[in-house]
């Protein structure tokens, strides 16, 4: 698979990933999430994505690939907090929540665009 494919695809699941948690808090759905290393932007980050860098001409790569970390394990703790929020019927929390969520969601897609740029 071409690296571009290769980023694009993990844009995608992370925002398919948003997709299920958005529709579970408008009780379109049940997913209840997962550990930041567990979803498949997760797996890629916990594992080949650093050699899918490290591989990379562009010498910004690697900052660029070590900037997704935080915002992708606060995006995770976010979802849960936003869910936690809607069990406990605190509209406002989860509105909260959710609002940080698309935040951190855009830096992510931001981030993964650059490195896609960067082949």
């Amino acid at each position: 698979m071409a690296k571009t494919a290769f980023f694009m695809k993990r844009l995608n699941d992370h925002i398919q990933y948003l997709k299920k948690i958005d529709a579970t808090l408008n009780a379109k759905g049940d997913f209840q999430g997962t550990d930041h290393a567990e979803c498949q932007l997760g797996q890629w980050l916990c594992g080949e994505g650093t050699a899918e860098v490290k591989a990379m001409s562009d010498s910004r790569a690697k900052a660029v690939f070590d900037s997704l970390l935080e915002p992708h394990q606060k995006f995770h703790s976010m979802s849960h907090q936003a869910l936690e929020k809607k069990r406990s019927g605190d509209e406002a929390g989860v509105k909260a929540a959710l609002t940080e969520m698309h935040l951190l969601s855009t830096v992510l897609t931001n981030k993964l665009l650059e490195l896609d740029g960067m082949n």
